[in-house]
């Protein structure tokens, strides 16, 4: 199977390509967290940088241990034999999709990877559709009768993935749905693997967020990592926590010999530095608070200017996303000749330097006037002005910031002006 570059991945190469050109660029396509590593991070990992032996497979005893209590902290409560660790999230989310086999449902929309991944499996991605406003969780009414006919059909469905909070969306399920979603499963026999990597970027503190492994802890995994909360996308460092019981460790065994073929081990230097931030000491905590904080603050921006314009988007809760529909503008779109997301993606970065994603990505080829817009590189140029944006009040007033801020008003008052 021949596999493109991930879309997320092509937009920030397109506009590297742009900078190094010499053009303008407003980027809002790559969805990474845009934040200086900490300095206890850093020192943690260089003390530890003389380490080169490979490890357990399912990584060391001291981060699955603070793993465990990462997750026991939000009430899951975690035995570290039940936490596996690999370089980064994707490559856990591959091998536990080549573990549990069959066809797999996701959410539409849902993060690109997920559908291409059942498809390097061998298999095929089933996409339901997600509640207004719920984005992560495919509707569980709609989910059973999507798996009942694909059963009916001789597809073998074996499992479902959720992610919450969501990205693309940016959005929170519900109590509700997830405990439905949980139900449902638990009904049709599905493994369901929930991506929490965006768990601790709430926007609002007071929002809860909700795990299936709460409602179905015998055929939940979770997922997680420090690439979001941490901004470590680099460090590459993913954590999986397996269900108890004979079906969770067979399937924990699974994966961890799919790790001892592919990556033997994630790198040392990189779990003790995990470690340390696992074990969640004030000094990151703090600069988590300040990340939700500037997250938020930004992600509303965007989403207020787009809403001014007169597309659809729905209210950022969590993560650095902004998910909004054209369709109410798509008679004006039209005079650009402009019909579906991929052309508006594409005009945005032809005629504007501004990177985007298209709603198909994440929809399962849908055309519909939508995309996906990621805010978290919008904070600076240097690491200076993104710190002054994470200790800024009000960081959307800082002139870098507000700069970007005029650049998208400038843009959508010209691509949805009258043309001459």
């Amino acid at each position: 199977m021949s596999v493109p570059v991930s879309a997320t991945l092509a937009i920030n190469e397109a506009l590297t390509e742009r900078q190094r050109a010499g053009l303008p660029v407003l980027p809002l396509g790559f969805g990474e967290a845009g934040l200086p590593v900490h300095p206890g991070l850093r020192d943690a990992l260089a003390t530890e940088g003389h380490r080169n032996g490979y490890g357990p497979v399912a990584g060391l005893a001291g981060l699955r241990d603070a793993a465990a209590g990462y997750w026991a902290r939000r009430g899951l409560p975690t035995d570290p034999d039940a936490v596996v660790a690999g370089p980064g999230s994707k490559p856990l989310l591959y091998s536990l999709l080549h573990s549990v086999g069959g066809d797999v449902v996701v959410a539409a929309p849902s993060w690109v990877s997920y559908a291409t991944q059942a498809q390097l499996t061998g298999h095929t991605p089933l996409h339901v559709p997600v509640a207004p406003g719920e984005g992560g969780v495919p509707q569980p009414d709609l989910l059973e009768t999507t798996v009942v006919q694909a059963r009916r059909l001789g597809r073998t469905v074996r499992a479902v993935v959720v992610t919450t909070p969501d990205n693309p969306t940016g959005t929170v399920p519900s109590l509700a749905t997830v405990q439905r979603l949980a139900e449902v499963a638990r009904q049709l026999d599905l493994v369901i693997i929930s991506d929490e990597i965006y768990r601790d970027l709430v926007h609002d503190p007071d929002t809860v967020v909700h795990s299936p492994a709460e409602f179905a802890p015998e055929r939940t995994v979770v997922t997680t990592g420090l690439s979001k909360n941490l901004a470590l996308g680099g460090w590459r460092m993913g954590l999986a926590r397996f269900p108890d019981g004979p079906a969770g460790r067979a399937l924990l065994a699974a994966v961890v010999g799919v790790a001892s073929e592919i990556w033997s081990s994630p790198a040392a230097p990189i779990q003790h530095a995990a470690t340390y931030a696992l074990t969640e000491p004030p000094e990151l905590t703090e600069r988590i608070q300040h990340s939700r904080r500037l997250h938020g603050s930004v992600a509303r921006a965007v989403a207020g200017r787009l809403t001014a314009a007169g597309a659809t988007v729905p209210t950022p809760r969590a993560a650095f996303y902004v998910y909004p529909d054209f369709e109410p503008l798509a008679p004006r779109l039209a005079n650009r000749d402009v019909t579906t997301g991929p052309e508006l993606s594409a005009h945005l970065l032809q005629h504007y330097g501004m990177g985007t994603v298209a709603a198909s990505e994440f929809e399962g080829g849908d055309k519909a006037l939508r995309l996906r817009l990621a805010t978290s590189m919008l904070y600076g140029h240097t690491d200076d002005e993104r710190l002054a944006a994470l200790a800024a009040p009000e960081p959307t007033e800082l002139p870098w910031i507000r700069a970007h801020l005029d650049r998208l008003d400038d843009i959508l008052d010209d691509l949805l002006g009258e043309l001459s």
